[in-house]
């Protein structure tokens, strides 16, 4: 969408009533036949928008499309969202920016795809991603710290996003389950996976994907008692812009205040007040084995914290922990 289309788009969204030609043309300064010709390519993307003689333009209806023009006027970020590159599909949105970020695309920049047909979680397990029904998106990072620190990332998005759908979505309760799972009465609602290119001294770049089920109806057969989604736990479909935006708006500041302190600092209390396997029995599958206890809490770089039988406690950076059903 170019800026003079943009720009009457905003316009309409803020005008109370209808808006008349004259005043377009004579704010934009251009002619009633080139209002008509922006408000037609607004209609093609699918806003809604009355046309009354006499009276003007009214913005009756949005696409719904987690499109930037409907993202970024809920966004109060100085860098997260400020860029959007959207798709209406892509194999996946992590590829996608792992290109941009290697042809130098900002920090904050972020792709967003309605479907994707190649879209991962984590240890390569395939993502969902049907069409106008969720989030999948990725945010590029570009964190000036020690490449040990970056396996934080994951958790501080989690909190993020766990914060997002508390203050946004009524009627559910979320929990964290480590390292990247976003939980709802123990069916996962969002993932998260990141990816990154560093040296032994240095961070290139972090990818942190993320799929949200916000407005997915039926859960396919395979995934009954796994998966579940915003709509299907509140009863109500949601914006998935304002969703978005509410995250940009709180994963930014989280993420610098994490970047100026020497571990998960002060969003450690607040993983461990929601963490799914606290005082759990799990395994924890790893690529060196597995390991079984009781979890005991996380530590200050989000270590998860597991106490053997034998009284041993263990300090697992890494791995996929399972609930062990009783015997």
């Amino acid at each position: 969408m170019n800026t003079l289309t943009s720009d009457i788009l905003d316009r309409l969204r803020g005008a109370d009533g209808f808006l008349s030609g004259g005043e377009l043309c004579s704010e934009m300064g251009i002619t009633r036949s080139a209002v008509w010709k922006h408000i037609s390519l607004l209609r093609k993307k699918g806003y809604s928008i009355e046309a009354v003689s006499g009276r003007g333009y009214r913005l009756s209806g949005s696409p719904g499309l987690p499109v930037p023009e409907e993202i970024q006027p809920f966004l109060s970020t100085a860098r997260f969202g400020r860029t959007v590159e959207y798709h209406e599909t892509l194999e996946s949105t992590n590829q996608r920016a792992k290109t941009l970020a290697r042809e130098g695309a900002a920090e904050g920049c972020v792709v967003i795809a309605d479907s994707q047909t190649g879209g991962r979680g984590r240890m390569g397990r395939e993502w969902m991603s049907p069409p106008a029904a969720n989030l999948y998106f990725s945010v590029i990072l570009r964190p000036p710290v020690p490449p040990l620190r970056l396996s934080q990332i994951p958790l501080l998005a989690a909190a993020a996003i766990h914060r997002t759908v508390e203050a946004t979505v009524d009627n559910v309760s979320a929990m964290v389950k480590w390292p990247n799972d976003i939980l709802i009465d123990g069916r996962k609602v969002c993932g998260i996976l990141c990816e990154m290119e560093t040296e032994p001294d240095m961070t290139h770049f972090v990818i942190a994907g993320i799929g949200i089920n916000v407005n997915l109806r039926e859960i396919p057969a395979d995934l009954e008692g796994i998966a579940t989604s915003l709509s299907i736990e509140s009863g109500n479909e949601w914006s998935r812009s304002e969703i978005l935006a509410a995250l940009l708006n709180c994963f930014e500041p989280m993420y610098d205040e994490w970047l100026e302190a020497e571990d998960l600092g002060d969003i450690l209390p607040y993983l461990d007040r929601y963490a799914w396997l606290k005082g759990k029995e799990v395994s924890v599958e790893r690529y060196k084995g597995s390991v079984s206890g009781k979890v005991t809490g996380l530590g200050r770089s989000g270590e998860l914290l597991l106490m053997d039988n034998d009284g041993t406690e263990h300090a697992i950076t890494s791995g996929e922990a399972t609930i062990r059903k009783e015997a």
